[in-house]
C-alpha cells in the first residue's frame, strides 16, 4: 500500500477547525498531493530529476473538477508526454460517475420525467443536473438502440407479424405534431414473440409503413405467411405490396366495434352477442350459418350494420384457415395493444417529445427491455400446432428433435 505525507498550512487548520466547509480545501491538497506523488512513481522521476530509471516526462498540467460531498474540487492533473497516466482517484470517481449515469438513465426508460430527475439526484445525492443534462447522458442509449432495431433477421423464420401504430406528439419546426410509432411484433417458428420494428413516421401511409417493410425486408425478413392489423387503408395497402402472398386478417376488435357502431343503440347488445359468435365460430360452414341468422334477426333493425357486416367478414374470418389452437391469440392485435399500454405508461410522462430521435431512444429502450423478457419468457403460441408451412423454412424448427417437439406445451 502506498503512503503519502500530507502537511498543512496553520490557515488551513484554522479554516477545518472553525468551519466544516474548511473540509473543501482540505481534501483538494490531500487528493493534488496523492496525485502528484503517483505521477512521480509513474514517470519513475521527481520534478527536474535525472534518474537512469525515468521512463517518461512531465508535460504540464491540466485542471478537473471533482464533485463530492465535501464540495466541488479543482484538482491539478499532470500531463505525461507519453500519455497513460490516470490517477487512481479518478478510476473510483468513473465508476461512481458510470454507476451514476445508468441510474439516471433507468430512471428515464422506467417513466421519470427529464424535468424530476433533478430533483431526485439533488436529494439522493447531492448533485442536481439540468434536464438537458438528462437528455444528453440518455444520449448513450443510442447506439445500444440502434444496434438492436437495424440487426440482422435473416437467421430467424417470422411466419405471423402483429402490426399496428400509436400517436406520438413531436416538437418539430417550432410546432408540436402528432406523428405515428409504428411497431411491427413477429413470432417465430419456435413460437416466440420479438418486437421486429420501430419507427417515426408523419403519419399512417402506404408510403410510410412502405418504408417501414421495405426495412424489413432489408434486414433479411422473409417467409411472412400471415399479417394481422386494423383495417387502414395505406397500412393494407403496403402489405398487399411488399408481402405478397401473405394472407391478411384484420383485427376483429376495430370491426366489431365498426359494425356495432352502424348499429342503433338499442340493437348493440344482442348484435354484439350475435356477432362474437359468428367470429369465433370454428369453421367456415358454421360461421356462414350464424351470419344468415344474424341477418334474418336484423335485417330490419340494424340494416347498415349488416352491410358493413359483409363488407369486412371475408377479411375478419381469415383466421379459420389456420389450426384452431392459434387463432386466439391472432385473430386480433391485442397482444400489440398490451404492448402500446406499456409504451404509454412512459410516454404520458414526457406528453412531448423535443424531436424524432428522443423518441426514438425512450421507446426503443422501453421495446427493447420487453423484448429481452419475451426471449426469456413463455412462448406465445405452441410451435406443435403451427401449420407446416410455418416451420418448413425455419432452420431452428428443423435443428429441434422431434422428441423435444412433441413435448412442448
Amino acid at each position: 500500500m502506498a503512503e503519502y505525507q500530507i502537511t498543512l498550512d496553520d490557515a488551513q487548520i484554522q479554516a477545518l477547525l472553525a468551519d466544516t466547509h474548511g473540509l473543501a480545501p482540505v481534501v483538494e491538497q490531500v487528493l493534488n498531493r496523492i496525485i502528484a506523488e503517483q505521477v512521480t512513481a509513474f514517470v519513475q522521476a521527481g520534478r527536474y530529476e535525472r534518474t537512469a530509471t525515468r521512463h517518461d516526462h512531465r508535460n504540464g498540467t491540466r485542471t478537473r473538477f471533482l464533485a463530492t460531498r465535501v464540495g466541488r474540487l479543482q484538482l491539478r492533473v499532470p500531463r505525461v508526454r507519453g500519455g497513460g497516466f490516470q490517477p487512481t482517484v479518478f478510476a473510483r470517481y468513473q465508476r461512481s460517475e458510470q454507476a451514476f449515469l445508468a441510474t439516471v438513465m433507468e430512471m428515464v426508460v422506467t417513466g421519470v420525467s427529464t424535468r424530476k430527475v433533478p430533483r431526485i439526484t439533488t436529494e439522493l445525492c447531492g448533485t442536481r443536473i439540468s434536464a438537458m443534462q438528462v437528455s444528453r447522458i440518455c444520449a448513450d442509449l443510442d447506439p445500444v438502440v440502434t444496434a438492436w432495431r437495424t440487426r440482422s433477421l435473416a437467421e430467424t423464420h417470422y411466419p405471423v407479424r402483429l402490426v399496428d401504430a400509436l400517436r406520438l406528439k413531436i416538437r418539430e419546426g417550432g410546432h408540436v405534431r402528432a406523428k405515428s410509432g409504428l411497431v411491427v411484433t413477429g413470432v417465430t417458428a419456435e413460437g416466440y414473440r420479438e418486437i421486429l420494428a420501430l419507427e417515426i413516421g408523419d403519419s399512417e401511409s402506404q408510403a410510410t409503413w412502405g418504408a417501414t417493410f421495405a426495412g424489413l425486408k432489408a434486414r433479411g425478413l422473409t417467409g411472412v405467411d400471415l399479417v394481422v392489423s386494423d383495417q387502414h387503408a395505406g397500412l393494407v395497402a403496403a402489405i398487399a405490396q411488399h408481402f405478397q402472398g401473405a394472407t391478411w386478417q384484420r383485427c376483429q376488435t376495430p370491426f366489431t366495434r365498426n359494425v356495432l357502431t352502424a348499429a342503433p343503440k338499442a340493437q348493440q347488445p344482442a348484435l354484439g352477442r350475435a356477432l362474437r359468435g359468428v367470429l369465433t365460430a370454428p369453421d367456415r360452414a358454421t360461421a356462414d350459418t350464424l351470419v344468415a341468422r344474424v341477418h334474418a334477426q336484423f335485417a330490419a333493425t340494424a340494416p347498415k350494420a349488416l352491410q358493413t357486416l359483409d363488407d369486412g367478414l371475408e377479411d375478419a374470418l381469415a383466421i379459420l384457415a389456420y389450426p384452431e389452437a392459434v387463432r386466439v391469440r391472432l385473430r386480433t392485435t391485442n397482444g400489440v395493444e398490451r404492448l402500446n399500454e406499456e409504451i404509454r405508461r412512459r410516454e404520458r410522462v414526457i406528453r412531448i417529445f423535443p424531436h424524432d430521435a428522443s423518441a426514438l431512444r425512450l421507446l426503443g429502450a422501453v421495446l427493447l427491455e420487453i423484448h429481452e423478457q419475451w426471449a426469456t419468457g413463455r412462448r406465445y403460441l405452441n410451435p406443435t400446432s403451427f401449420p407446416a408451412s410455418w416451420t418448413a423454412a425455419s432452420p431452428e424448427a428443423a435443428q429441434r428433435p422431434a422428441a423435444e417437439t412433441a413435448a412442448v406445451s
